[in-house]
């Protein structure tokens, strides 16, 4: 031990005793993103809405005294009150347990359409992109084609065909048509990262092709996947409330914010009840969802200069 550590009681130096100092630990990718979106106003505004919407359409149901389906027939149309927090429909059903059970299926339908068309968009954009040849003009004759019919029209002939097999086959109608334009992008991805090293040499290696396609390839393409996905979900509620609108959506007895305002559209002006909170939460919803995939996009993007 030195003269200066038995005056100071200090143990020695770290070095003259063999060790060498632990290196800083550098946050990974996804850590820095997350510290972006935590400091970014708008993604922050987006999380606490829609996180107040979900717990709301959750828990709202099961404080309410009144069940989905129940009606009130001695209170028609209703205004809102002690007894019905949101008022009552023509049919005697409280607005507010019903805005939240539509609040639900909205969700629901947004998330999982979200999920499937993401998926399907990097499956198909993945295997036309490494394979090329015949199957990337096969996949990509497919997306061509699947972008050029009216998708609106084939939804609102198809679903009322298939309505009777609940509302998860409209789910799967939603993703058919969502997936195209990502699909194409993720092809373009793809061709430039198949010839990165780590892609070659598990080729070499003799590794299958689906198998670099889901270990390799999809896993680095995910923020744009992520993005992707996180804009259909505005997109499918979007398509969502408006096929229900006329009629082709979700179908009774199951309801969502589309079926909801479909039914208040004609009353809207003599009973506003009916027709504002499925509205307002359509868009505060619409409106949340955009902002968080607006601030995970610049997070994402470091050639981005929209920072709030």
């Amino acid at each position: 031990m030195s003269m200066s550590a038995e005056r100071t009681g200090a143990p020695d130096a770290p070095e003259a005793a063999g060790q060498e100092p632990a290196p800083a630990r550098t946050p990974g990718r996804w850590s820095a993103v997350l510290r972006q979106m935590a400091g970014t106003r708008r993604v922050l505004f987006g999380v606490v809405v829609i996180v107040l919407m979900v717990v709301m359409a959750w828990v709202g149901p099961l404080l309410s005294p009144w069940d989905f389906g129940e009606r009130d027939y001695s209170a028609f149309l209703q205004p809102p009150s002690a007894d019905h927090w949101w008022g009552t429909d023509s049919t005697g059903r409280d607005v507010f347990v019903s805005t939240m059970v539509g609040l639900q299926k909205s969700v629901i339908i947004g998330l999982l359409v979200a999920v499937l068309s993401t998926l399907v968009a990097a499956v198909v954009g993945a295997f036309a992109g490494y394979f090329l040849g015949v199957t990337d003009r096969v996949l990509m004759w497919i997306t061509d084609l699947m972008l050029v019919l009216p998708s609106f029209l084939i939804l609102a002939i198809l679903y009322p065909v298939l309505r009777d097999q609940g509302w998860l086959v409209f789910v799967g109608l939603l993703a058919a048509f969502l997936w195209m334009v990502t699909a194409k992008m993720v092809r373009g991805m793809t061709i430039s990262l198949k010839e990165r090293e780590y892609v070659l040499a598990a080729r070499y290696m003799g590794v299958p092709a689906w198998t670099i396609i889901f270990r390799h390839i999809i896993p680095n393409m995910s923020s744009l996947l992520i993005v992707d996905a996180t804009i259909n979900v505005s997109s499918a509620i979007i398509v969502e409330t408006s096929l229900s609108y006329f009629g082709f959506g979700v179908q009774p007895p199951d309801v969502s914010l589309g079926s909801l305002i479909s039914d208040g559209a004609s009353q809207a002006v003599t009973h506003p009840w009916t027709f504002v909170f499925s509205t307002g939460l359509l868009v505060l919803l619409v409106l949340a969802v955009n902002l968080i995939g607006d601030g995970l996009r610049d997070a994402l993007d470091p050639q981005s200069e929209r920072r709030s």
